[in-house]
């Protein structure tokens, strides 16, 4: 079924179908006669840095709206789907999941709205971002996504607005979860980024608005800036941790202390890397999705349900576009945890210093992913004999993130490393299965079969991966 409506797709009456039945599938929550029109939620398609929720939901409560309001002293709440809450969207995104469905419109739809269906609010405004690191890759397709949430979610009873943003960059400067965290309390302190400060308060100044708590829209995000200007943002956010479970004093700490007195509530990285620029130039861009997929590498996400999150992964972005940086100056800075998960002893070769590891410096074995953009390697600790061939031993514990040298600057493939790494030097030994002469074979041994050729690399994940050097045990056999 869910193949056919990927590749047949449906029509707004049996979208709108399969939103009720999976809104009805679990429990449908309820409100007091008194918050009838204050019940109100938004929705992000997802992007990297997007905290909006944080400091979004108790501006709103301060303004008078009910998000997600479960408690009557606070006005809002953030909370994840439980169980009993449209159970069949569970089952559904699992399917979706493995059959290479995640992508289609009315799913995603029904998705979505059935879940504000199921919470009976009464505004509801959605944020559809488009871009490389979002959901929607382009425009046209972020568009034809928000006509159908909203065509669907009017039809539901609730009123319905869509916002298009745009995410090639993070939104922030903050990505990591204890660091997005720091910078919604800035946002919610009147400071911050500008482009956090403007999002937020568009979105809410249409909830505003759909609840007739402000005439336009332009006059809802003014009221919502001055919640968070005056603090009564900030002191709405505090009552909610505390009425969430948060002992007194920490949820104090986090909403009036230091930027230091926040870190150390929410704790700190145990390793902090700056980078900084190789040469003179300009900053073209920060790209979000390698950023992110960099960060995930290092424990910031998860790539399958109960693995653990390390919220102290993160990294913090220095610069914009169209800055200009000298030689030396500081670009971005990452926060990480130095861990490994291999189970092999591995012997690697170090034939040159690594890029991030500062002059004369090699690293042991912790390299997550190589990025075209200017996004830390962590680099556990310099290796004290660091020469062209110098080699280290690390008894790891992990599948480590290793850029193939064959692979050329953007590439990292993720494969075992049970012996010496083949891109290490011609001096190094390794074994290869090559199934056909190598393209550095001498004319002795037959000619190669030109620059296209691959060799099997010796690994669990059997990656072929093009070798552009000769092999040194690239012989007739």
């Amino acid at each position: 079924m869910l193949m056919a409506v990927r590749l047949r797709g449906m029509d707004a009456e049996e979208t709108l179908s399969l939103s009720r039945a999976m809104a009805e599938s679990g429990r449908e929550l309820r409100w007091p006669e008194a918050w009838r029109g204050a019940v109100v939620d938004k929705h992000s398609t997802g992007g990297v840095g997007d905290k909006v929720s944080i400091a979004l939901a108790p501006a709103l409560a301060a303004c008078g709206c009910k998000m997600r309001a479960i408690l009557d002293r606070v006005g809002c709440c953030i909370v994840g789907q439980s169980a009993e809450l449209v159970p069949a969207d569970r089952v559904l995104y699992g399917l979706r999941d493995v059959t290479a469905t995640i992508d289609s419109v009315p799913l995603i739809t029904a998705s979505i709205l059935s879940k504000k269906a199921a919470e009976r609010i009464s505004a509801l405004v959605l944020d559809v971002k488009f871009g490389s690191a979002a959901l929607c890759p382009t425009l046209e397709s972020a568009r034809g996504l928000a006509h159908s949430l909203v065509e669907v979610g009017e039809e539901l009873g609730i009123r319905t607005a869509a916002v298009l943003s745009r995410m090639d960059e993070p939104l922030g400067r903050c990505v990591g979860a204890a660091l997005e965290v720091l910078e919604a309390l800035q946002c919610m302190d009147g400071r911050g980024p500008k482009e956090l400060r403007e999002l937020v308060t568009l979105l809410g100044g249409l909830l505003l608005w759909q609840c007739g708590m402000a005439a336009t829209p332009e006059g809802g995000g003014e009221r919502l800036g001055r919640a968070l200007d005056d603090g009564s943002a900030l002191s709405t956010f505090e009552a909610m941790l505390e009425a969430q479970g948060v002992p007194p004093t920490t949820a104090r700490a986090l909403c009036a202390g230091t930027p230091q007195q926040r870190r150390r509530v929410l704790g700190g990285a145990t390793t902090v890397e700056e980078l900084r620029a190789p040469h003179d130039g300009a900053v073209l861009g920060v790209a979000a999705l390698p950023l992110a997929q960099t960060l995930n590498a290092m424990g910031a996400g998860r790539t399958r349900t109960g693995e653990r999150i390390d919220p102290t992964v993160g990294a913090e972005v220095l610069v914009e576009a169209g800055q200009r940086l000298r030689e030396g100056e500081g670009g971005g800075r990452s926060r990480f945890r130095c861990r490994c998960r291999s189970r092999c002893r591995i012997l690697v070769p170090v034939p040159e210093a690594h890029p991030s590891a500062g002059p004369g410096a090699t690293s042991l074995c912790c390299i997550p992913v190589t990025v075209p953009v200017p996004v830390l390697v962590p680099v556990p600790m310099p290796y004290p004999g660091a020469s062209p061939r110098a080699a280290s031993q690390c008894r790891s514990r992990c599948h480590i993130l290793v850029p193939h040298p064959g692979a050329g600057p953007s590439t990292a493939s993720r494969y075992h490393t049970p012996e010496p790494h083949p891109g290490a030097g011609p001096s190094t030994a390794s074994r290869y299965r090559i199934p056909e002469p190598h393209p550095g074979d001498s004319p002795s041994t037959g000619s190669g079969p030109g620059p296209d050729a691959v060799s099997w690399c010796q690994s669990q994940s059997r990656i072929p991966v093009p070798v552009p050097v000769p092999h040194p045990g690239a012989a007739s056999r």
